[in-house]
């Protein structure tokens, strides 16, 4: 019997959750228990962050990725609850209906098991095994740690190392086991049919030996069937194999892709979008049956050599196009990678032309641009065209020229056996069996040569997603964060610097400033000054090049992200919606189950929604159209107002929050903020001088430098007077 292992992890519903639901995840919570008995310290949010949840539960398929964010392994199995291994002890089960449980040990002999049911919280309870096996649905997921190798652990080969493209194509090697063997069938399959004719010509037809013909005609009719069963099974695996890691790895593409740090975004959206899109031609050429070409190759031999055993002179002209088409395909191959490659890189340019100039459609009719878009989407598809076209000149001149050379191979093969025949030294039914068998060995070379320009362009794209991967993310694997479900809001900067990506100018400068837990700030300065990125390093979209950012005395760099910014409520310049309703906008940090209609109401309320959401038929629920559209400009700052609320955070960041609101909708924001932010700390920025009876110190930046820091009515004064410069 093991020792119980005694939990002590973050629940659900933290201290400040009040706005969350009571809607409890029990397999969420197993995860926990389990990774406390391996030592390994998790929170909820840093387990689940970015992961498809169903109703705000994980679910079993999603399980092993939350694990491994713990440093475990899962699987899931199906077993008897007393089949279960007790060396891999405590193990989830999954209870019916949609429940779940963990199994520290059990006791055959007294048929007791020892359980923890999340509902209970950390206690242990011993049940009786019967009624545990009434429940228990048949799956149960084995959960172990992973050894983590240290800096004392010198890397010995990184290329065995596991790749993300890669890795997951291994983990279906029983599948393609099993095509290799059907292959390998298959093959041996293909030699029948000319051994019938063989023996049809040269024993059947001469002697009258219709029994022999039955026999014979039977034996390759079972053989044919077996074939056809085969094939049908192989392409079953490819595509089971494809299928399968398909949605592996467009998961772990999209969630690089929502983890990338804010410094390794593309420059372009639309170009970004195109090489994702690019993963298309990669699962294309991977679950494409013609892939089995690739098997059938070596079994060319074994066809050439069938052929030599029927007449030595007939195989002659087999190696000779076997080579031929290869050394074609070949010299083709530095032709059909280039022109791949550009291909590509025209195609991501069109398509970021197009995303650009649909997602600003309204200020391209503004500026009267539609003239210069459409000369530059004219010249890219005209460009694409003349390259795709080469493309297809290429590649289909391998496919023709693999084909010649089949039906020249046959010919060549009937001239010879003529000769043969003539000689006495083979028969027809010998000529027929060879003619088919060289048709059969070409085959393979044709679908692998024709399969060269295919295979270019999905390693194009490959190459292209390996640059995307590569990138760093915010949440590197293996990283430990600190687990700070609530903070008191005090900020320092310390000697804080800032370039960005790409840019020569540094946007911060040697900044140091401590803004205390529950203070008010304001920060002023010129556009470009630095006043937004400030906003943005607090956030921990951005890692200063010098200094550190510091939460409660806490670098900001050791706090998981999610938990970070679910203290943070952020109202930013530049508001962007998502399609949907107003409902899922607000709620879009936590989803509408982490969010109880008590908070969302109130949101609405501090924000200045109410008008809105009580004057429409649809409340909450309704749309807000593509980007927002359907909303106006104050409207759309008013729903980043509430979900930046939305969360009750400890923490304000607002950038110039009342922007495109009138008189009337500011000054109601301003009454309802100054009492709902009594004891947050919050920054604003502004150029709105009203804004500033929200806050008791300004904060003056210039060039990214601090110019001034004060009381409010003193630093006032010192603007109205001129006496705070600018830097040099």
């Amino acid at each position: 019997m093991k020792e119980v292992c005694v939990t002590q992890r973050e629940p659900l519903e933290s201290s400040e959750g009040s706005s969350r639901s009571a809607v409890q995840d029990e397999l969420l919570e197993c995860l926990q228990t389990v990774a406390t008995c391996h030592d390994r310290s998790t929170t909820a949010e840093s387990l689940t962050a970015g992961l498809p949840l169903e109703q705000g539960r994980l679910t079993p398929g999603v399980f092993p990725r939350a694990a491994s964010r713990a440093g475990l392994s899962a699987r899931l199995v199906k077993s008897r609850l007393v089949q279960l291994n007790p060396a891999l002890f405590p193990v989830v089960l999954l209870l019916e209906p949609g429940r779940a449980c963990v199994l520290l040990g059990l006791d055959l002999k007294a048929r007791k098991a020892r359980v923890i049911f999340p509902e209970l919280g950390d206690a242990e309870s011993e049940v009786a095994l019967d009624g545990l096996e009434s429940s228990y649905s048949g799956q149960a997921i084995y959960v172990r740690p992973r050894f983590h190798f240290d800096a004392r652990g010198p890397e010995v080969n990184r290329q065995h190392s596991r790749h993300w493209f890669w890795g997951v194509i291994r983990e279906n090697r029983k599948l393609y086991r099993d095509v290799i063997a059907g292959s390998v069938m298959i093959n041996l399959f293909a030699v029948a049919m000319p051994l019938f004719v063989l023996n049809v010509y040269d024993r059947v037809v001469p002697n009258h030996a219709t029994e022999t013909l039955w026999v014979l005609a039977v034996g390759i009719f079972v053989v044919l069937c077996f074939d056809l069963a085969l094939r049908l099974m192989r392409n079953a695996f490819v595509d089971l194999a494809a299928s399968r890691a398909d949605v592996k790895l467009s998961s772990s593409i999209m969630a690089r892709v929502l983890g990338l740090r804010m410094e390794a975004r593309p420059a372009s959206t639309g170009s970004f979008a195109a090489t994702l899109q690019s993963f298309e031609s990669v699962r294309a050429f991977i679950g494409s049956a013609t892939v089995v070409a690739l098997v059938d190759l070596p079994f060319v031999l074994m066809f050439a050599a069938i052929i030599a055993l029927i007449g030595p002179p007939l195989v002659i002209p087999v190696l000779v196009g076997i080579a031929f088409v290869l050394l074609y395909a070949m010299a083709a191959q530095g032709k059909l990678h280039e022109l791949s490659e550009t291909t590509w890189r025209v195609s991501a340019q069109r398509n970021a032309t197009l995303v650009e100039s649909v997602s600003q459609l309204e200020t391209v009719k503004t500026l009267r641009a539609e003239s210069r878009i459409q000369n530059t989407w004219e010249k890219a598809s005209a460009y694409l065209s003349r390259t795709a076209a080469q493309l297809r000149l290429v590649s289909s001149s391998v496919s023709s020229v693999a084909l010649w050379a089949q039906h020249s191979v046959a010919v060549c093969v009937i001239i010879i056996g003529v000769y043969q025949i003539i000689e006495g030294n083979l028969t027809q039914g010998g000529l027929i069996a060879a003619y088919l068998l060289s048709s059969r060995a070409m085959a393979p070379v044709s679908q692998a040569a024709a399969l060269l320009a295919q295979y270019h362009q999905s390693a194009t794209a490959l190459q292209s997603l390996n640059g995307v991967m590569e990138r760093p993310v915010e949440r590197p694997e293996g990283k430990a964060f600190v687990s700070r479900p609530v903070i008191r809001g005090e900020i320092r900067f310390d000697k804080v610097s800032l370039r960005y990506p790409e840019q020569e100018n540094e946007a911060l400068r040697d900044v140091s400033l401590t803004i205390q837990a529950g203070e008010k700030v304001a920060l002023l300065g010129r556009i470009g000054c630095g006043k937004t990125t400030l906003n943005k390093l607090v956030l921990g979209l951005y890692e200063p090049t010098a200094g550190a950012v510091m939460i409660d005395g806490v670098d900001l760099r050791q706090f998981d992200p999610i938990q970070l910014r679910r203290q943070i409520g952020y109202v930013p310049q530049d508001v962007s919606l998502f399609y949907g309703t107003l409902r899922d906008n607000i709620v879009a940090g936590g989803g509408s189950e982490g969010v109880d209609d008590e908070a969302l109401l109130r949101a609405i309320k501090l924000s200045g929604l109410e008008g809105l959401v009580n004057g429409h038929p649809q409340g909450v629920d309704l749309p807000v159209g593509e980007r927002g559209q359907a909303l106006s400009g104050g409207q759309r700052q008013s729903v980043a107002v509430a979900r930046a609320l939305v969360n009750d955070p400890q923490i304000l960041l607002l950038d110039e929050p009342t922007s495109s609101m009138d008189h009337t909708s500011e000054e109601a924001f301003k009454a309802n903020l100054k009492s709902y932010a009594r004891a947050k700390t919050m920054i604003v920025v502004t150029h709105r001088t009203s804004l500033l009876s929200l806050v008791d110190r300004i904060i003056v930046i210039d060039a990214g430098r601090v110019m001034a820091d004060g009381p409010r009515d003193k630093v006032v004064e010192a603007l109205r007077k001129g006496q705070i410069g600018r830097a040099r």
